[in-house]
This record gives C-alpha cells, sequence and structure tokens, in this order.
C-alpha cells in the first residue's frame, strides 16, 4: 500500500469530512482506508456491509447516498445471507468510504452534503482510485478470503465491469494512485476526465 497519497499534502489545508476509496477487488482499498481514519480519527463504511450477496455489486454501490442520508445503514450479514443491525454513523465526525463502486456522481453529492457539519478547510471530500494488475489484486484477495471468495471471482469481476462503465469513477477522483511496482505513481486527477496525472516518488510496503 503506499504509505502516502496527495491527502496527505492536501490535509495542511483542512480535513475533508468524507475520503472515498473505490477500486476493484484486491486493490488495497480496506487497508488504506484504515490508515487514513486513524490519521483523520474517522469512522469507516465498508461497502461490504452494503451488498446483498455476491450479485449485489450496484445494489450496495447505490446503498450509500441512502446510508449517508439517514446516517444509517443495516449491516449485511454474509454468514447468515441476510441483514441484521443498523448501524449508526456520527455526522459531526469524519468518515471514510471504501469499497468496490464508492464513488459514483450520486455517492459524491451525498458525500458532500453528509460533510457538511464536520468538513474543515475548502473541501468536504476526497476521493480516490487505486490501480493494481489483476493478477496481484487476484493473489491478495484469494490469500485474504481463500475459497470463500475463489468460486466467485469472474462473477464478482464481471459486476466491476458493468458498473465502472456506467459509474467511470476514474473520471471523478481527485487521486489516482497505481499499485503493483517498485514504486507507488500517485497524481491528482485531470481536468480532462479519463486523463489522470501521475506523480512519481511515493513508496510503497505492499499493495
Amino acid at each position: 500500500m503506499p504509505e502516502a497519497t496527495n491527502l496527505d499534502l492536501w490535509m495542511g489545508d483542512g480535513r475533508p469530512g468524507v475520503v472515498l476509496i473505490d477500486g476493484r477487488s484486491g486493490s488495497g482499498k480496506t487497508t488504506l482506508a484504515q490508515r487514513i481514519a486513524e490519521k483523520l480519527g474517522a469512522q469507516q463504511l465498508h461497502l461490504e456491509d452494503l451488498y446483498p450477496g455476491w450479485d449485489g455489486l450496484a445494489e450496495g454501490s447505490h446503498a450509500v447516498a441512502g446510508a449517508l442520508a439517514d446516517a444509517s445503514y443495516r449491516r449485511y450479514d454474509w454468514l447468515v445471507g441476510s441483514f441484521a443491525e443498523r448501524v449508526a454513523l456520527d455526522p459531526s465526525r469524519p468518515l471514510v468510504i471504501e469499497g468496490c463502486g464508492a464513488v459514483t456522481t450520486a455517492n459524491l453529492a451525498a458525500a458532500r452534503r453528509f460533510a457538511g457539519p464536520v468538513a474543515r478547510g475548502a473541501r468536504a471530500t476526497w476521493a480516490i482510485w487505486l490501480e493494481c494488475p489483476e493478477a496481484l489484486r487476484r493473489e491478495r484477495a484469494l490469500d485474504r478470503d481463500g475459497e470463500v471468495f475463489a468460486p466467485h471471482w469472474e462473477r464478482w469481476a464481471a459486476q466491476e465491469d458493468a458498473l465502472f462503465s456506467v459509474a467511470r469513477p476514474i473520471a471523478l477522483v481527485d487521486e489516482l494512485v497505481h499499485i503493483g511496482g517498485p514504486e507507488v505513481s500517485s497524481g491528482r486527477a485531470a481536468e480532462e476526465p479519463g486523463a489522470p496525472s501521475r506523480l512519481e516518488g511515493c513508496s510503497m510496503s505492499a499493495c
């Protein structure tokens, strides 16, 4: 994972109320979310708590805006196969949202509204996309989730393709982080959609 992103530099001008981290499965979203949450003293919303099962990527992505509007959501229990207890979100605290489908136009708008009471500085939100080679992502995901995920890898990847082709998260993010080589390329997304800038030099310990 990158030890730093441009968020570290930008935070000198004020801390975001909501950070959104998107990317394909196994790209390192959860690890980065934990590091940023610790830095901000933030609560976290994991999209895996919103997906209603292995065919629920799009539904979970769409549920983010509602969770922010309601300041709460029901957590999906993967062992039982149904939604369980309601979890509250505190609008007075920073929030880190991570998972496939976190960054959409609707979710960013909802995040800006949610961030209103807590954002300090010029920006209410900061959105990050993690780009990682498929072979490395698959290795990491299967090391993490083992045989539970293995039968569903292609099924989940097809849902990622479908959602990202519509939502176009890379065109929406503030920062694009490349992971998977001796260096991480981390840069502010360019103004022209689909053409992010890249700044060399961020170090990495692991994807």
